[in-house]
């Protein structure tokens, strides 16, 4: 059996999940059910781990499974949890496959871009900004996924020169198949890797800082009684030194090229890149040109539908599909099922996901916490709140940490415990809680989920620990940052 049991899977690894699974069973008859769940928890943070060895649906879709049949939580809450996160799960189907459409637009963007900006710190800058910019209008996991794209789409160029016989072309231009191997093709990956987490850190800085920017946030605001504006200049104090911050510390990483940052394009792939976006342009068609308007369009299209929230994201996804599809003329349906196998394992992924953050809510895990700083002097309450948000999202998902705070503080405004002006700052506390520390791990945030389980990152090589050391610069600037913030705005 063990041969077979989640396949090519190292044999550590498999016998680490069997020992996990007869474990919790001895665990929750002897130590009890809020002992087992967080061992639960920890084992479900190394699956997500070992992500690169095996796709965390299966392993830590077993983990879910047990959790169901001992009964730390039920099908019903966990359909409740995905119930009230339906919206991320339609994203997740609908958008991400209509971004796959778009590819050849972004890649004709991206190419102008790479080739022309020569430096590297100002490169991951624009990175940052221009990520943190779109997704305080769109959502962090339509941002990823445009970073995601633009990145895969570089790395198959780069791939396919480098698996070509050297006869296949000019030896002048590109070099042989040996100077694209070795120290060469680390670096290129090294310089795709600092850049896309450059731009999913952005996604964090821009989402902070707006209704829309993510899920808890337009959640916190119907319960505040917020609009678009009124919640932006309630963040600002906070969020805008913040996104400051986050830009100098790209600069120094890039400068320093300390955590794995600092990697330049390889003058090779630069040539690749100018050479195919040459070659491109050349043997572009008038269908090719028409399909790079109606994605053009698309995109403008759809920035204007979500910065208005006129629909909810995943039917805007959709309806941009029928769009681009119906006047590019991609009517058959196995070229319509490509753009959704990149989203589907994922989508599977969150619902499993959905179970864990059911038996969280279940068990209680969190509640002690939350009783103790509602209990804390009034003054110290907001700076007790972010730090108690941050490190819970940093192991759990931070819509369900925000969700289960603003709900508790709600129902204690409710009871007259806490005044107005109080339930304001908490409010303004657990936002930017929930939203900033919380890049520390990718358990925290989905966009971060989503890139370590992306067929970009064994391409660039990015695993669950390079991911977090990476981003602990940005945890430590963008979470002490926040908290100074919270301490003297709140």
């Amino acid at each position: 059996m063990l041969k077979y049991f989640l396949g090519s899977s190292p044999r550590w690894f498999k016998m680490a999940m069997i020992a996990f699974l007869i474990f919790n069973v001895i665990s929750y008859y002897v130590l009890g059910p809020m002992v087992t769940a967080w061992l639960f928890i920890g084992e479900f943070i190394f699956t997500l781990a070992m992500a690169l060895k095996c796709y965390p649906l299966q392993s830590g879709g077993i983990l879910a499974l047990e959790a169901l049949i001992l009964g730390l939580t039920s099908p019903e809450a966990a359909y409740e949890e995905v119930d009230q996160n339906l919206e991320v799960v339609l994203l997740l189907v609908f958008m991400v496959a209509g971004i796959y459409f778009m590819k050849p637009m972004l890649m004709y963007i991206f190419s102008k871009v790479f080739t022309k900006i020569k430096s590297k710190v100002v490169l991951s800058m624009l990175f940052v900004f221009l990520a943190a910019v779109l997704s305080a209008f769109l959502d962090a996991l339509t941002v990823t996924a445009v970073l995601i794209s633009v990145a895969v789409g570089f790395y198959g160029v780069y791939h396919k020169i480098h698996s070509m016989e050297n006869a296949d072309y000019d030896a002048d231009s590109i070099p042989d198949r040996e100077a694209l191997s070795g120290e060469t093709l680390e670096q290129f990956r090294g310089f795709l890797r600092s850049l896309i987490m450059h731009g999913v850190v952005g996604t964090a800085l821009g989402g902070v800082c707006t209704l829309v920017g993510e899920p808890q946030n337009l959640l916190i605001g119907e319960k505040m009684g917020w609009e678009f504006i009124e919640f932006f200049e309630r963040m600002a104090p906070i969020t805008i030194p913040v996104l400051v911050c986050g830009l100098l510390t790209t600069f120094i990483l890039e400068k320093t090229k300390l955590f794995g940052f600092g990697d330049k394009l390889p003058d090779v792939a630069r040539t690749i890149i100018e050479n195919y976006t040459a070659e491109v342009d050349e043997k572009r068609t008038p269908k090719e040109s028409f399909g790079l308007w109606i994605q053009g369009i698309s995109a403008i299209l759809l920035i204007l539908s979500l910065a208005l929230h006129l629909a909810p994201v995943g039917f805007i996804g959709l309806f941009l599909i029928v769009v681009q599809t119906a006047f590019m003329g991609i009517t058959d349906e196995h070229s319509l099922g490509k753009a959704f196998e990149e989203a589907l394992p994922f989508t599977a992924l969150l619902v499993v996901f959905f179970v864990v953050v059911a038996m969280i809510h279940d068990q209680h895990l969190f509640t002690p916490i939350i009783e103790y700083v509602l209990e804390m002097d009034p003054d110290s309450q907001p700076s007790m709140f972010y730090l108690a948000n941050g490190i819970l999202s940093m192991i759990s998902d931070n819509v369900f940490v925000a969700t289960v705070y603003i709900n508790e503080v709600e129902l204690a405004f409710d009871a007259g415990n806490i005044t107005r002006e109080q339930f304001n700052h908490l409010a303004v506390a657990i936002n930017t809680g929930t939203n900033l520390p919380s890049v520390a791990t990718p358990n925290g945030q989905a966009a971060f989920l989503f890139l370590l389980t992306s067929s970009l990152a064994p391409l660039i090589n990015l695993s669950y620990g390079r991911m977090v050391k990476m981003a602990l610069p940005y945890t430590i600037v963008l979470g002490g940052v926040g908290l100074l913030g919270v301490y003297m705005f709140l």
